[in-house]
Formats: C-alpha cells, structure tokens, sequence
C-alpha cells in the first residue's frame, strides 16, 4: 500500500522511514513544493511532502497545489493524509487539540482550484469532500493514542498570508465554523478530482483573535505547535500500521470523475489528453 502524506507548519519530516530516498518530479502543473521524501514504515510505502518546502518557502498562496497532487497521482498513493496548523473558531476546540475536517467553507480567491479547463470541462461531486473511511481509521488512532481529538468540524480557507481581522474573526464564528486555517482549498478539491482518497487532520494551535485575551501569539502558537507535531507523528505511525487497502476501497473519491466530464470526446484534444492523461483514463 501506497500513503502520502502532506505535512504543514511545523511537520517536516516523517520519524521512523527506512530505505529513505527523494524523489523529483516535473509535473504537467510544474514542479511540486520539494522532493516526495519515499521510504518504508509498518511495512508500507510512505511518501511525504513538505507543503511548503524545506525551509517554508512558500506563502499558501504560493504553494503549488496542482503539481503536488498531481505528483501523487503519478507516484500512485492509495490514500492522501494532510496535516495543517489551524485557529480554533471555538471554545471547546483548545489549543493542541486535533479535529478531524469533515467540511470546507472556501474563502479563497487567487489560486488554481482544478486540473480542468483549458479545453475541458468537468463538475466533481464535492459534498462529502474528506474521505470518511479514512478519517475514522485518523480518529480511532488518535483514540487509541491518547490524543484530543474532534471526530468532525468545519475548516473555513481564507487566503492569508495575514491572520483575520477581529470582525472577520468573529463574523465566521457566526457562521458555525470549527476551525481556520489557509492550506486545505484547493488541495482537497484537486485530491478530489484525482480520485485520491484525501483526509485532514486540523492541529489547532491557538484560538485566531476572536477571544479577548487569547489573541493569536507568536510564542505560544510555536510551543503548542511543538506538541502538535509531536502527537500527530504518533497518529499518523498508529494509522500506518493499522491501515489496509480495502479499509478505503469503497471511498466517495474513488469514482468523483464518473460522469463529471461534460465535454464531448470528440472535442477534447490530444494536448488535453496528454496534460491529463492519469484523470481521463478510463473516463473518455
């Protein structure tokens, strides 16, 4: 079995691989965030990426989403795992909390959120947008692990790279959301799209600037963030070891391009196809 894995703020690196090597990808999207670092755990291939690259390179805005799931696609992951630094929206969400995303409110505005276009059109289905096979196997390790989790919450995406105003703050708290962050859109529509089953696992690391007195801080946000990648580093070794292919086989992800691809055959052309030819196997 083939897991990838995407690691946010703080998460670098995945303890434990064996047989470790980089590999380097050039994609029809260009180049992903770093080299998927490739290795054995449990048994199992694990390829890793740095969302933002070795070293943070990249602002959220900058991170070349399209590439980084495409080059899953090619390296042929069963199953993505993704692992983002969040603001909790509210109260019973602490900080070094973990809340497994089960939806998506999309703030975002200037970046590319789909494979499609440029001669192809295609509308995936996108209500369920997490894997639920695969964020109760999350859940249970997390469980199982002694690690405060949250079996559902919102994740609200807004551009970044500032933190919210306080009206902004407050106004999505009306709005029901569990937790706030800048990473997960599109990445979870492109996993989508791919037909990857994609789950997110939300680190909350302080609570945005919405409650008086516990305004987002540097200081405090980094040693919550410390403890956060230490536990997800156990959840993400449980899930590893536990996981088996046909715990995912029955997916929503596994057949999101059914049907979704509205342009006639006959006018989709071999630049097309070839740009795109790991989606539209099997579907034109």
């Amino acid at each position: 079995m083939k897991i990838g894995i995407i690691g946010g703020s703080g998460l670098y690196d995945i303890e434990g691989l064996t047989d470790v090597e980089e590999i380097y990808l050039e994609t029809p999207f260009g180049k992903p965030s770093d080299a998927y670092i490739h290795g054995k755990l449990e048994g199992k291939d694990v390829y890793f990426l740095p969302r933002h690259g070795r070293g943070h390179v990249f602002l959220p805005s900058e991170v070349p989403y399209r590439a980084n799931i495409y080059g899953f696609k090619m390296l042929g992951v069963d199953c993505i795992i993704s692992v983002s630094a969040v603001g909790s929206m509210k109260e019973e969400i602490k900080p070094g909390d973990f809340v497994i995303v089960t939806q998506y409110f999309d703030r975002t505005k200037n970046r590319p959120s789909t494979f499609f276009g440029n001669g192809i059109v295609a509308h995936i289905p996108f209500d369920t947008p997490t894997c639920p096979l695969l964020n109760k196997i999350i859940y249970d390790a997390c469980v199982e692990e002694g690690i405060p989790v949250h079996k559902e919450g919102t994740y609200i995406c807004i551009e970044g790279p500032q933190f919210s105003t306080k009206a902004e703050s407050k106004i999505y708290r009306s709005w029901g959301v569990d937790v706030i962050g800048m990473t997960n859109i599109p990445e979870a529509k492109l996993a989508r799209e791919a037909e990857i089953p994609y789950s997110a696992v939300a680190l909350a690391t302080d609570y945005d600037v919405w409650k008086e007195g516990e305004e987002v801080n540097v200081e405090k946000v980094l040693a919550t963030m410390a403890k956060n990648i230490e536990n997800a580093k156990k959840m993400l070794k449980r899930v590893i070891s536990v996981i088996k292919e046909e715990d995912i086989a029955d997916s929503p992800a596994k057949n999101a391009l059914a049907g979704a691809i509205q342009t006639k055959p006959e006018y989709i052309t071999d630049e097309v196809k070839e740009r795109l030819k790991l989606l539209l196997e099997g579907r034109i």
